[in-house]
């Protein structure tokens, strides 16, 4: 169905570029009591991507939520980036979605159909993931705003988490970085339709395949990259795990046209808050070009997930997923896991 609605031009930030920072939560967060029940698994406390709820020895219920401002012109797209996004932290975990509840803000003025049609794109995207939209909550509000509270199950043996990583582990990511620079230069009309649909694509991608891909082999952490960009979410990896990440910057696949918009400037507002976050962290070699960098701190909206997975491993592991194109849009070895040795928890070279 076809829409006048320009979602973009009714919000300031797209996507994932308008979370809060990583730095910002954590003062938010400090200082609150924390729960001491033996079966919560995983809280806030964690930084990691969803909660997890031990039920039985051998069952467990992993809830996350997530929503934002819209980050694609058409509502059906739209509905299905931001279904897929939320999805998406259920498979970080290792974990099978079961249902979904839709959260909605919508201007009191929004056409009806572009409504439904922001509704339909999340249903679709439940679907395909195997799960069941079972309501949802709604409010008017100025700006559109769209997302889901999705819930799963998983055998607690078989969790994944973001603070587990080992030395000597391999790091693999499964979709192209600069899904925050190509969507700002798309809203400031300096990208055409090819670029449209190439990023549109890759964001309403699921996690899906590459996590049922991944669950036979050795992975031994597991994140998403969104909001808190590739930099952010390595940092977390690193500092959960108490060890150090070597990215080799060579070794990413960039969307078309990113690095050369990074270069002119055309940067989304969350690239700075990421930096701020994690740069006392993060030393990158003097030879990475500033674009480079600066798309390495790109909020990524529906990114990839990123696995540690054990060395013995990585060769299999990177085979099956770069098998599995165009379901896993892109299989990068981007670095690996090291001890940490007291300096920057994060440090990106320019080649390998």
């Amino acid at each position: 169905m076809e829409t006048e609605v320009k979602l973009t031009k009714l919000a300031e930030c797209a996507g994932c570029g308008a979370k809060v920072g990583a730095g910002e939560l954590a003062q938010l967060f400090e200082g609150f009591p924390q729960t001491r029940d033996p079966n919560l698994l995983v809280g806030f406390d964690h930084a990691d991507d969803a909660a997890v709820y031990r039920l039985r020895d051998d069952l467990a219920i992993v809830q996350t939520l997530d929503f934002f401002p819209p980050i694609a012109d058409d509502p059906f797209t739209f509905g299905q980036i931001a279904a897929a996004n939320a999805l998406s932290d259920i498979y970080a975990m290792g974990a099978t979605p079961i249902t979904a509840l839709n959260i909605m803000a919508v201007p009191e003025d929004m056409p009806k159909d572009a409504v439904r049609e922001i509704l339909r794109g999340g249903a679709l995207k439940v679907a395909e993931a195997g799960a069941s939209v079972a309501g949802g909550h709604s409010i008017y509000d100025d700006e559109p705003k769209y997302g889901l509270s999705v819930t799963g199950v998983i055998d607690p043996a078989k969790l994944l988490r973001n603070d587990t990583a080992r030395v000597g582990d391999v790091l693999l990511y499964t979709k192209p970085v600069g899904i925050g620079v190509l969507t700002t230069a798309l809203k400031g009309e300096l990208a055409g339709e090819d670029e449209r649909a190439l990023v549109e694509g890759v964001m309403v991608t699921l996690n899906r395949t590459a996590a049922e891909i991944a669950r036979p082999y050795r992975v031994h952490a597991c994140t998403d990259i969104t909001g808190f960009a590739v930099l952010g979410h390595a940092l977390e990896l690193a500092q959960g795990s108490d060890a150090a990440i070597v990215l080799h910057a060579d070794a990413f696949e960039f969307l078309p046209g990113v690095l050369d918009f990074a270069a002119m400037g055309i940067l989304p507002a969350g690239v700075y808050r990421n930096r701020r976050f994690a740069e006392a962290e993060v030393d990158i070699d003097a030879d990475v070009p500033l674009a480079v960098a600066d798309v390495l701190f790109d909020p990524q909206t529906s990114g990839g997930l990123l696995f540690a997975v054990d060395a013995a491993d990585a060769d299999a592991l990177e085979r099956a997923l770069a098998a599995a194109t165009p379901a896993v849009p892109a299989v990068q070895r981007i670095g690996e896991v090291r001890p940490y040795e007291g300096a920057a928890r994060v440090r990106v070279r320019h080649g390998r």
